[in-house]
């Protein structure tokens, strides 16, 4: 097997990976009752940010493991692994909000496939991104040396935004496409359970809790939804 499709083979098994992982970190907060150590890696609440996390992580670890197999054939791993955790999120939320612009302009139904989709796409274009870089010739070590800032920057990012949250709109709580309000982890949780709790007879909302709603919050104008 060629280096290049081997590395190759291991970025698209990390698209895969991220996305089940990924889905998983959006409920485990819930089924751990809320516990609040969770919050660390898990999403707290429906912002942008929160749901970055759910990639980021995933990826950290992915990255970690996958260096103890392609370090001898892979060229700037630890750069291209860091563009492939910052570029992810960037092409995530340019794309959802382009999308909620659209929707929010034509008065359509926000479509749970295509939140997905964007999710998915945003995580391949990372690992595209990473792949290009671990396939390229060896970087200066000036350029190089931009990893470590950037896993630093980024992971004190992850590690304290949701217990201190900017109070700008990428971090505010988004629930069925309305602001709340509400930054980092939410007072009272019982209008978001997604699965019913034991011994309670009452369903949670559901993984569709908001399907269908028409975007008419941001009034037809997507800078709203900017703040």
């Amino acid at each position: 097997m060629s280096t290049k499709l081997k590395l190759g083979l291991w970025e698209a098994c990390c698209v895969v990976f991220i996305c089940i992982a990924g889905s998983l970190l959006h409920f485990a907060f819930e089924l751990s009752e809320f516990w609040t150590p969770l919050a660390l890696i898990a999403a707290v609440n429906e912002s942008a940010w929160e749901h970055s996390k759910m990639y980021f992580w995933p990826g950290l670890i992915y990255a970690l493991v996958q260096y103890t197999y392609v370090r001898g054939q892979a060229n700037n791993y630890w750069l291209g692994k860091a563009m492939a955790l910052a570029v992810t999120p960037i092409a995530i939320f340019s794309t959802y909000y382009a999308y909620m612009a659209f929707v929010s302009f034509s008065s359509a139904k926000a479509s749970l496939p295509i939140m997905l989709g964007i999710m998915v796409f945003g995580i391949s274009f990372g690992q595209f991104i990473s792949y290009r870089i671990l396939t390229a010739k060896p970087m200066r070590p000036q350029l190089r040396r931009y990893a470590l800032p950037a896993y630093a920057a980024l992971i004190g990012m992850y590690s304290t935004f949701t217990f201190f949250p900017p109070k700008v709109f990428l971090f505010e709580n988004f629930y069925c496409y309305q602001y709340t309000g509400d930054y980092g982890i939410l007072p009272d949780y019982e209008d978001y359970r997604v699965f019913t709790r034991p011994g309670d007879d009452s369903q949670g909302g559901g993984v569709n809790y908001c399907e269908g709603v028409v975007v008419s919050s941001l009034d037809k104008d997507p800078v709203a939804a900017l703040r």
